[in-house]
Formats: C-alpha cells, structure tokens, sequence
C-alpha cells in the first residue's frame, strides 16, 4: 500500500495534484453555474487554525465569466505573490460558504 507525501493539505481539493489551468477554469465554471458568489481571499499562513483569511476587494457579485474572476486571481498573485491564495463559492441563498479551493501557494510558478 502506498502512503501519500507528508506534506500539510489546504481546502477541498488539497489531496489531488495541483490543478492545471484548464482544471481550475473548469472549477470556476462549476462556481458560476451553481450561482455562487465567487470570491478571491489571501493569507500568509496555512495553518489550520486560521479560520479568517482576508478577503481581496469585493466578493465577485457581478462576474458571469470565468475570465473575470481569473483577473482577480491575477491582481491578487501580483500584490501578494507571498501569501496563499483561495478561490471561495458562496450561496447567498444558505449564506455560507460552500467550496473552497487553493488556487496560489509561495514559491510555485502557477495554479
């Protein structure tokens, strides 16, 4: 039996490999189709007991695209190219937060 790499996991989809661009499009395609509220959030530590990250501009109330939130994600990984970067799906209708996703983590090249 093979064990997975030690290594700490983040979010829902912490145990597969990171997501190529395609996959991560695909992710955010699922967010809008549902009707969540997209939205961008950074912080410079992982740790689990970090419930609160900080939240990039606005949530995304408007986009109806994958190419908008995908610029946000952008603007973010410029100004905090140090920080852990997620990609959160809200319902306004149960008001909370449903998914979440790592989308950036320091020292990696892309998503």
């Amino acid at each position: 039996m093979r064990t997975l790499p030690k290594e700490r996991r983040y979010e829902t989809l912490s145990y597969l490999p990171p997501l190529t661009e395609m996959q991560t499009r695909k992710q955010l395609q699922y967010i809008l189709d549902q009707g969540f509220i997209a939205g961008v959030e950074f912080s410079e530590s992982s740790a689990p007991e970090m419930h609160y990250w900080t939240l990039w501009k606005l949530p995304l109330f408007h986009a109806k695209t994958v190419e908008e939130v995908l610029m946000e994600i952008d603007a973010c990984r410029s100004e905090n190219s140090d920080c852990y970067i997620r990609v959160m799906g809200f319902d306004n209708v149960k008001q909370c937060q449903v998914l979440s996703f790592i989308v950036h983590k320091p020292n990696q090249r892309r998503y």
